[in-house]
């Protein structure tokens, strides 16, 4: 899906966007009039059409005839049926932030927001704001003409305290958001080269096999990719705690490397002060599988990078500007990690795990690895590619690295629906900046 401001969508979105945690019911009544209505209302790849035996029944039918009927609906019919079928889905960011704590943080939100409404994937958003809250409109508009200065997207802005009633504030967004979604239609998916893809590099529930396969073969597929001149991002910055001076050597210029020594000093500075450490971020999963330490977690963790030279470091919520290998600032938090990916410019995510994990994202297709047979055979439901091999000798990590790029290009290419976007899982979580591991 190619934008106005050159850069080119895996996936085609309408965003609704509350500023602040207030209007949160209003986004749900919002999604309750839309999503069915308009043929998105659904977390399985088939549907039960039983609107269809209604009418037939009121068309008189026999019972002969409803027994008959064909009411399983497959993924491409859902598509095709849907009131808009270039649209992939509407999604909705409701969060606990905009108002209340630190300043820092509705600022961060703001940028966070603005990240999400000129990614890619994104076609437009439905803005609902209550009016005094800290997550001002104008710092979002800001963030968004810091991002792409000639914004073009459709962008609907209402604000309830200047509504006539809670009722019309509804029905204005319902109208709005539909006028977007026409104009969202008219874009469809067409060929793009690899350069355009912005594929963030996450693993979270990890065991003591995903360093030694699942984490290097994503390594090399990013390598691969930056070859091909396309961006990676690696983020999880206490995950890197033990290999800095690695990734350091790696960093193309001195202010490269003097950034990313300070995001990580001031984080884990902070993480002391507030009575915890990087130290303290393996889970007691990790821990049972053998990743004892930070250092031993961060040695697999940073193989998701590969070993390209790395051209930019992020603070969160910063927009990725430059070609090949990125390191974003991000807790370890998988959500909280994810979120902030997409929110830097991220079009698809791929996710490694050794113990299983169900996590999503809301506009950025996110594929999960599995560091091992077992795993991808115990929870194939939310599991895509599987690089176990590699552990019991039948594949490389060069012959599953490359395999694994096929398989993150389909994905883009909207061949293959990942487990994480069929099921719905759309998770999202603002970072504050306070403290998170």
């Amino acid at each position: 899906y190619h934008r106005a401001d050159g850069g080119v969508g895996t996936a085609n979105y309408w965003l609704v966007i509350p500023m602040v945690f207030c209007e949160n019911r209003n986004v749900e009544v919002l999604k309750s009039a839309l999503l069915k209505a308009l043929g998105y209302q659904t977390t399985r790849d088939y549907v039960v059409d039983t609107e269809a035996l209604v009418k037939q029944y009121k068309n008189g039918a026999t019972a002969k005839e409803l027994l008959d009927s064909s009411l399983i609906r497959t993924p491409e019919e859902i598509k095709q049926n849907r009131t808009f079928p270039n649209v992939d889905g509407i999604k909705f960011l409701t969060h606990e932030g905009g108002c209340g704590g630190f300043r820092l943080d509705s600022e961060s939100l703001c940028s966070l927001l603005a990240g999400y409404v000129t990614n890619p994937n994104v076609a437009g958003a439905t803005i609902l704001s209550l009016g005094c809250q800290n997550a001002e409109v104008r710092n979002l508009t800001e963030g968004i003409k810091q991002r792409d200065p000639n914004f073009s997207k459709p962008l609907y802005i209402l604000e309830q305290q200047k509504s006539a009633s809670e009722r019309h504030f509804i029905e204005e967004a319902v109208k709005k958001t539909f006028l977007g979604l026409i104009e969202a239609n008219k874009t469809e998916r067409s060929p793009a080269p690899l350069n355009h893809l912005v594929l963030g590099l996450e693993c979270g529930g990890s065991d003591g096999f995903s360093g030694i396969s699942a984490n290097p073969a994503l390594g090399y597929a990013s390598d691969l990719l930056v070859a091909l001149g396309a961006t990676t991002m690696l983020s999880e910055f206490p995950e890197l705690n033990g290999v800095e001076q690695e990734l350091i050597n790696r960093c193309v210029s001195e202010p490269v490397a003097h950034k990313f020594a300070h995001l990580m000093n001031t984080y884990s500075a902070t993480a002391v002060a507030l009575g915890s450490a990087f130290a303290n971020n393996p889970s007691p999963g990790n821990i049972k599988d053998g990743l004892i330490t930070d250092a031993m977690k961060s040695a697999g963790a940073a193989k998701k990078g590969g070993t390209s030279p790395i051209t930019e470091v992020l603070d969160y919520t910063e927009k990725t500007t430059k070609k090949g290998l990125n390191l974003l600032c991000t807790p370890g938090n998988d959500v909280e990690s994810t979120t902030g990916l997409a929110g830097s410019g991220c079009n698809i995510i791929a996710f490694t795990t050794g113990l299983g994990t169900p996590t999503g994202n809301p506009v950025a297709p996110v594929l999960k690895i599995s560091s091992n047979n077992a795993l991808s055979e115990k929870m194939k439901d939310i599991i895509d590619f599987n690089t176990g091999t590699i552990i019991t000798g039948e594949d490389t990590i060069e012959t599953m690295g490359a395999a694994l790029l096929d398989y993150i290009i389909e994905v883009a290419s909207g061949k293959k629906i990942p487990a994480a976007v069929r099921l719905g899982q759309d998770d999202f979580i603002p970072w504050k900046r306070g403290i998170s591991l």
